[in-house]
C-alpha cells in the first residue's frame, strides 16, 4: 500500500515509538520500515543519505527527510493539528510549556538513565562498572523526582490539565524507569499519573506493550 508518511525505524526502539504512538493519536496512517539493531544497519550509505547520524527514527513525507524523534513528533502534530490540536497547542505559552518538557526528556531525562539502562536492562558487558551504575540510577530518580513534584502539581498531565505530546515522551520514559531493574523510590503522582494514560489510543500498542 502506497502511504504518504514512511517511518523508517525498528518498532521497539524507544524513539520510534514516540513517533508511533503520536501516529496512533492523530490517526494517520503510515508505512514502516525496520531498520536498526537486528535489522537493516543505520550505517550503511543508504541509510545516511537520510540521517547522517545514524539513528532511527527517520521520516519521509512529501515535504522531504526529518529525523529526531521528538521534532517529528511536533511536527507531525502541527502539520495535523486540525485534527487533534490539543497534542501541540498553538497558543504560545502553552506550545512552550509542552516543549519545555519535550527537550526536558530529551536531554536532561535521557542523560541521566543511559549507563543503567545500558547494564541493567542490555546487559553491555562495556556498562558493568558498578559505581556508574549507581551515579546513574541515583541520578534517575533524583530526575523521576523532579517529575514526581510536577505531575503532584498538575494533578494531571505533564504540561497541565491536557494529554500533550509532552505526554507520549515522557510516558514512554517512564516506562523505561518501572521496567528497569533497580531500586525506585515511591512516587504515588507518577504511578496514578501512568494509570491516567491507559485511555490513550497507543498506550498498550506502543508504551505499556511488555517493551523497556
Amino acid at each position: 500500500m502506497d502511504h504518504a508518511l514512511k517511518i523508517l525505524g525498528k518498532a521497539s526502539s524507544i524513539n520510534v515509538r514516540k513517533v508511533l504512538w503520536t501516529c496512533e493519536e492523530l490517526g494517520l496512517t503510515y508505512e514502516r520500515e525496520d531498520w536498526g539493531s537486528g535489522f537493516g544497519s543505520t550505517h550503511s550509505p543508504e541509510f545516511l543519505r537520510f540521517n547522517p547520524n545514524a539513528q532511527v527514527p527517520v521520516i519521509i513525507d512529501e515535504n522531504g527527510v526529518l529525523w529526531e524523534s521528538n521534532t517529528i513528533c511536533r511536527y507531525l502534530a502541527g502539520k495535523h493539528h486540525h485534527h487533534h490540536n490539543e497534542l501541540l497547542p498553538i497558543e504560545p505559552a502553552a506550545r512552550a510549556r509542552v516543549e519545555q518538557w519535550m527537550d526536558w526528556q530529551a536531554t536532561d531525562l535521557n542523560s541521566s538513565w543511559s549507563y543503567a539502562f545500558m547494564a541493567l536492562v542490555r546487559k553491555d558487558p562495556e556498562f558493568q562498572d558498578p559505581h556508574r551504575v549507581e551515579v546513574s540510577v541515583r541520578g534517575w530518580n533524583q530526575k523521576m523526582g523532579i517529575l514526581e513534584h510536577q505531575l503532584a502539581t498538575t494533578k494531571a498531565y505533564v504540561a497541565g490539565n491536557r494529554f500533550t505530546l509532552a505526554d507520549i515522551v515522557i510516558g514512554l520514559s517512564v516506562n523505561r524507569w518501572l521496567m528497569t531493574p533497580m531500586e525506585r523510590p515511591d512516587f504515588p503522582a507518577i504511578d496514578d499519573y501512568f494509570k491516567r494514560l491507559a485511555p490513550q489510543t497507543g498506550f498498550l500498542k506502543h508504551c505499556c506493550n511488555g517493551l523497556p
